[in-house]
Parts: C-alpha cells; structure tokens; sequence
C-alpha cells in the first residue's frame, strides 16, 4: 500500500536543499556556539566562590599561650644558645677593633678599678670572664658560659674643640673682593659756557635757543639747535626766565625742547 503525498507538500518537500557535508559542518557549528554561549551565562550567573561556611587547611593550628614564642628573637640571634643579656659587671666599652676576615678583634675595657686595658677575642678579662666575640659598637663576654654584652658609652655627646686648641683649623674667612670705585661724574658745564637766546615765531617768543660748544652742550644733555620750550613745566617766554628757572631747580632740571622739529623731553645738568 502505498501513500499518497498532498502534491503542494511535494512541491515544499522539494524546494529544502539536499543535506550535504557543509550543511552538516555548519550545523555542528552553531552547536558549539550555543553551548560556549550557555557556559558563559552559567558562569556569570553563578557566584565566584563555595557557598557556605569556610574552613581553613588542616595542619595550621596556633598555640593556644604565647609560651612558644619565649625564647623567640625577631631581630637576630647573638648566640646559638639564646639572646645575650647586657653584662651587670662595671665594665665600660671605650673602643673596638673589629677584624671581620678572620673573626678576631680586640676591645679597650675599664676594669672596676678604673684601668683601662686591651683585650684580644679569647683573653681572659676577669676570672671567669672572657672576651668572645667583637662588633663594630658592642663586645659580647662569656661570663661562666654565658653570653653578655657590652655596648659603647654613647650617652655623653662630644665637647666642642675651644678655637686655640690644639689639631682645631681656624676657619680661614673668604678673601674679600675689592670692589671697583664708581667712575667719577663729569662735573656739569657752567651756565656761561652756553648762550641762550629768545626763538620768535609770528612776533611771539616760542623758547630759547641754545648755542656754544658742542662737547659743553652734550655734557649738560643738549645738542647744537635745540631750543628749550620749558623748563619743569614752566613755558619760557625769554632767555632771564629761563636762567631764573635753572637757578631755582639748582642746575638740574627737566625741560621739554624742540629737537629737529620733534618736542623731546630731556634732563639737563649745569652749574648755575
């Protein structure tokens, strides 16, 4: 018996491509994509460490006293038996020689009578103690088998060397720079020396004009021609005005001339 198929249903059925090795690749594909796309969501969603309450490693459990750490020296070790202890002898450290490359040394100690004497590392200081061990700053001692030690008196700060003692350099003081005498000032020219007379223009006295040697009238800070139209802000209408207004402002004054056709204010120095 066989099945009649909707002919419009054949027509669909053969309008899908055929299944091919491609078509399968990429169907794997997609798989895959939709998978690493779940892990993803799943590890976003999903909180980072165990849930629960957390318990340490096995093996990691602390003293319960602090007796453990008695005997315990964070720094360092002064000796393998323990930390030395500072000696209770009256013994004073006053210096140390220490020689790293073969362990030995030399120390000078006060002894309790006052004296002062150089020990080598192994010499006997006292009966029962003796010098074992040499550092830049301290000794260490064994007394009856015992490490101690013995630091350098720092206590004191050193006294200052007096000016006239013996081995102190005066401080030599800088040697002083002459300082070079300022130039000496030309002395201004004196008034005689430069004639003034009265410049007219539409019958009206528009200033003086000054006249003389060239060198004089530079020294007093004028030029051949210039013609002083005033002088400290006062117009000068004649020659007697403008020797009474120099006389007044003794010999140095500021005036306003006509240089070359251009009003220049300028100082002038003379000797009235």
């Amino acid at each position: 018996m066989r099945l009649a198929m909707n002919p419009r249903a054949a027509r669909l059925l053969g309008r899908l491509p055929r299944p091919t090795v491609y078509s399968a690749l990429e169907l794997l594909l997609l798989v895959l994509i939709a998978v690493q796309a779940a892990r993803l969501f799943w590890t976003l969603v999903t909180p980072v460490g165990p849930v629960g309450e957390w318990r340490g490693a096995a093996g990691l459990a602390l003293p319960a006293d602090a007796s453990a750490l008695a005997d315990f020296d964070p720094f360092f070790r002064l000796s393998a038996d323990g930390p030395a202890v500072v000696t209770s002898l009256n013994l004073r450290l006053h210096g140390v020689r220490e020689d790293r490359a073969t362990g030995r040394g030399s120390a000078i100690i006060a002894l309790p009578d006052g004296s002062q004497r150089s020990f080598a590392v192994g010499e006997e200081i006292m009966p029962g103690v003796t010098l074992a061990q040499v550092a830049f700053d301290s000794v260490t001692i064994s007394r009856g088998g015992a490490p101690e030690q013995i630091f350098l008196d720092q206590s004191e700060p050193a006294e200052p060397a007096a000016p006239g003692e013996a081995g102190a350099t005066p401080a030599t003081p800088a040697p002083m720079q002459a300082t070079p005498a300022p130039a000496p000032r030309p002395a201004p020219p004196a008034a005689g020396a430069i004639q003034l007379r009265p410049r007219t223009s539409g019958g009206e006295v528009q200033g003086v004009a000054v006249s003389g040697d060239a060198q004089v009238l530079r020294a007093a800070g004028l030029i051949p021609g210039d013609v002083i139209l005033s002088v400290n802000g006062q117009r000068v209408a004649s020659s007697e005005q403008a020797w009474a207004l120099l006389r007044e402002s003794g010999g140095a004054a500021g005036v306003v001339v006509n240089r070359g056709g251009r009003v220049v204010p300028i100082q002038i120095r003379l000797d009235p």
